[in-house]
């Protein structure tokens, strides 16, 4: 239901310096001779609602240099906003809206309305009307998710449920850091245990024992590296390890 440092990484994907696909195309320019699906897929994102959902999709898309384009209806949101990227004020139920603005030049669109089971639907059903490659939205609840998947958005994200989801595994155990991608495939950031510290990740044989795989290390003070059968892990070291849930839980809580 459907994920990047210099420094102290402060995230888990960012540890590794690995580009994150966040389902955003990076607009490039349109050279001739192209098709309509492929300048859609160049396009820029659409972004529906600017609720602290919305309003921090459209800030961080902005920031990495994306193009943006947002549409809210409350002229205090429209107000507040203004100048911080590209929006508009007007209601996006209304499919003629949508038109006007340009909607079906937009390769993404995000829907942010999340209070309003009702509007949530009507956009998400205009932007599948218009034939949007990609559509985003965002559900409060399990049955709000269901009804958006099946009027045809691509993916349906709930944030509070998978933050929640996220917090238990953080104050449950030895984990510090938690990302489910898909399927119970989920990567975590931990403190190794004790049976693999001063040994090289081939010589712990984890993968082999447990059922994960250390993809990354982190000594103290110094950046993260890719893992090898060859890297050694020390106590202070720091691993980020992928695999499934219920077998990485069983490995972080080994001493």
């Amino acid at each position: 239901m459907a994920d990047t440092h210099r420094p102290e990484p402060s995230s888990l994907l960012g540890a590794l310096e690995v580009p994150v696909d966040e389902g955003v195309p990076v607009p490039q320019p349109r050279p001739r001779g192209r098709d309509k699906d492929a300048d859609k897929r160049d396009a820029g994102v659409l972004v529906i609602g600017l609720g602290r959902f919305g309003s921090s999709i459209a800030l961080t898309l902005e920031r990495l240099g994306h193009e943006v384009l947002a549409v809210e209806r409350s002229p205090e949101l429209v107000q507040h906003y203004t100048g911080r990227f590209p929006l508009v004020e007007a209601d996006a139920t209304n499919p003629e809206a949508l038109v006007q603005l340009g909607a079906r030049d937009f390769g993404v669109a995000v829907v942010g309305v999340g209070t309003s089971l009702e509007a949530s639907v009507l956009v998400t059903g205009n932007l599948v009307d218009l034939g949007t490659p990609q559509i985003w939205a965002k559900a409060i609840s399990s049955e709000h998710a269901r009804i958006l998947h099946r009027i045809g958005a691509h993916h349906v994200v709930l944030p509070e449920a998978d933050a929640g989801n996220r917090v238990a595994h953080l104050v449950s155990g030895k984990l510090l850091d938690y990302i489910e991608v898909e399927d119970g495939f989920t990567i975590v950031k931990m403190r190794p245990p004790r049976e693999t510290q001063g040994f090289t990740v081939g010589q712990s044989q984890i993968r082999k024992k447990y059922g994960v795989t250390v993809i990354g290390v982190k000594p103290p003070g110094e950046d993260f590296v890719y893992a090898t059968e060859e890297t050694r892990i020390s106590g202070n070291d720091l691993l980020i390890v992928s695999g499934h849930a219920d077998l990485l839980e069983r490995f972080a809580a080994r001493p």
